[in-house]
């Protein structure tokens, strides 16, 4: 598997995308400029700033710089806009000290990767409409997003890959009462059942305690097609000899299940969830598009996406869709991977 895993070029890119979005998401105090709740009226809508080597004069600058903003009145449609003030420059730091933030939630420390001098600013991906850095909100949003679409995932599987094997290598009533539950599940759109159980939600609840149950939602809706799909392999190796031989030496049915027949699901198990994932976090990020999902102060791509519905947004703030980049490249990526794993478990495939 590893070797054919190896010859997928799109799956290797895949994976190292998604590691590096991990670790940048995992470690998102260290790489956001600035708290992700911190704002400042002062900036809000600010386009995102860029970033220089060069002055007016045309001379290199080792370590780069951003230029001050002022707020000015266009004459000709009369809207408040972030002009450069080149008269004086705000050189970057790297690895520099700035606001302390708690890593893991047991490392206390205020060193980041990069830092505005006092008195600059540093907004590569704009601002919002309270001048919170939408880049530092994208990192920390992320946490959420993955978390509860891995985490579901996760879920989903297990208990999908528990059920089809208990499903697959029981047979007779057991299998006919788990399927027809599984096909009933399967009978109700996902979108507008995730969408009915979120509202259903208490209002009043803690975000993290909303962050949890709806990750529960997803998993309790997510374990149906993998646990059919664990069914129809498990229906194929409890025949094999392996089985027959355990059975004949009187090994118990939980242990010849457990022991012998999941693990040779796994591969499928795995390539399963990691097709499942996408979706899920497809899922999530439409809910909290919608309101339904994970409720301010915390936010996700979702709902930081939500300023899209706006024709205002779209026409003057379009650095505010930048969130849905990072969706789709996530989505893309998990998808590429799953795609070669699923070609590296197929014994069948020439890839």
């Amino acid at each position: 598997m590893w070797r054919k895993f190896r010859r997928h070029r799109m799956a290797r890119l895949g994976g190292v995308l998604l590691i590096a979005l991990f670790a940048i998401v995992i470690f998102a105090p260290f790489f956001a400029p600035y708290p992700s709740d911190q704002g400042n009226l002062r900036h809000s809508y600010t386009p995102p700033q860029r970033v220089h080597f060069f002055d007016d004069n045309g001379r290199f600058h080792l370590r780069p710089f951003t230029y001050g903003l002022v707020k000015q009145t266009d004459p000709v449609t009369l809207q408040m806009r972030y002009v450069e003030d080149r008269s004086i420059r705000y050189p970057l730091r790297f690895f520099a000290r700035g606001w302390t933030y708690t890593l893991f939630g047991v490392i206390r420390t205020d060193l980041h990767f990069i830092q505005v001098v006092d008195g600059g600013t540093l907004y590569l991906f704009g601002t919002d409409q309270h001048g919170r850095d939408l880049l530092s909100r994208v990192l920390f949003g992320g946490r959420l997003t993955l978390l509860i679409a891995i985490g579901a995932g996760l879920l989903s599987g297990l208990f999908g890959a528990v059920v089809g094997t208990i499903s697959g290598y029981l047979s007779g009533v057991t299998d006919a009462v788990i399927q027809r539950i599984i096909e009933v599940l399967l009978c109700f759109p996902a979108l507008p059942l995730w969408m009915a159980l979120s509202a259903a939600l208490p209002r009043d609840w803690e975000p993290i305690q909303t962050i949890y149950a709806i990750t529960l939602i997803f998993a309790l809706l997510g374990w149906p097609g993998i646990a059919r799909e664990v069914r129809g392999k498990v229906l194929a190796f409890r025949e094999e000899e392996y089985v027959t031989a355990a059975r004949a030496i009187g090994a118990k049915t939980s242990r010849i299940v457990f022991r012998h027949v999941l693990p040779q699901a796994l591969s499928h198990i795995i390539v399963s969830v990691t097709m499942a994932v996408p979706g899920l976090m497809i899922g999530e990020s439409t809910l909290s598009f919608l309101g339904l999902g994970v409720q301010p102060p915390m936010a996700t791509w979702g709902s930081l996406l939500q300023k899209g519905q706006n024709l205002q947004t779209l026409a003057q703030q379009q650095w505010l869709l930048i969130p849905g980049l990072f969706i789709m490249i996530t989505v893309l990526a998990l998808s590429f991977l799953g795609d070669g794993l699923r070609d590296a478990a197929d014994p069948f495939s020439r890839h």
